[in-house]
């Protein structure tokens, strides 16, 4: 393994952690570098910002894996079947994949904050842009390639469809291991409210390219203590390896560095 793709989030002496990530990917020091703290009070409404309109009516889920850093489902994205638009995107972007990040408390997880707050996880739903890219690895790289939703998750009641999914982590609970995950529909996902903040970022794993338009919902979605206890028996490690529980896979928000954070909705 080259050295180029030892990250991680510190959870060993060679999985390097997220403040020594510029060494390998300079760009960790960048301008649109993502997350951030969205802080309510100084994010600015704009009315010209179109409803979030998402389109998952006939979306079709393939896998369910663990990349040693995440657990991730991959969809079908050969056309625009499974798209989301408006907000402050220019067309249709086509989902991809969706992962989440989450701490071994319920007091840490999430990527972004609001007001400092921490979540105790947070959903990534990937797009990108076939309008313009012939390929999700051109997309991700161009600064208008990537579109990410990303949803808070907060303890609360039983959220009953995600317990398809968390029902599911024991097939892929090693590093490098992958499922069938057919017909899963990430439409259950989201909140009632789909008011968003948005903001020009990157991506939060290395390679950090900067081709992401995050639109952060500001409604999170209650799930059970005992479903996000589920994500935390998964491991970074591939079979056969020393067991490191996957836990605390997120990056701290990063400085804003002069970028506006615009809202959909009047605070």
């Amino acid at each position: 393994m080259t050295g180029h793709h030892c990250w991680g989030y510190g959870q060993d002496d060679v999985f390097k952690g997220p403040s020594e990530w510029y060494k390998s990917y300079p760009v960790a020091q960048g301008y649109r570098q993502s997350p951030v703290d969205i802080i309510s009070t100084q994010a600015v409404y704009d009315p010209s910002l179109m409803p979030l309109i998402i389109s998952y009516e006939s979306c079709t889920s393939l896998t369910i894996s663990n990349n040693g850093h995440s657990v991730m489902v991959d969809f079908e994205d050969a056309d625009d079947k499974t798209v989301i638009s408006g907000g402050p995107l220019e067309g249709p972007y086509r989902l991809k994949q969706f992962h989440f990040h989450w701490g071994m408390k319920h007091n840490q997880g999430s990527e972004h904050t609001v007001d400092s707050k921490s979540f105790p996880s947070e959903l990534h739903l990937v797009h990108w842009n076939a309008r313009k890219y012939a390929t999700f690895g051109e997309a991700a790289v161009a600064p208008d390639g990537l579109a990410v939703v990303g949803i808070f998750l907060e303890t609360g009641e039983e959220h009953a469809s995600m317990n398809r999914l968390t029902d599911a982590l024991y097939m892929v609970k090693f590093k490098g291991t992958k499922a069938q995950f057919s017909s899963f529909n990430p439409k259950c996902l989201l909140p009632w409210s789909l008011n968003y903040w948005t903001y020009p970022g990157s991506l939060t794993t290395p390679p950090l390219h900067e081709s992401v338009t995050w639109i952060v919902l500001k409604e999170p979605v209650k799930v059970s203590k005992k479903q996000l206890e589920k994500f935390r028996t998964l491991l970074f490690t591939s079979e056969g390896d020393e067991k490191i529980q996957m836990v605390n896979n997120f990056r701290p928000p990063q400085p804003l560095k002069g970028r506006i954070i615009r809202a959909s909705f009047k605070a």
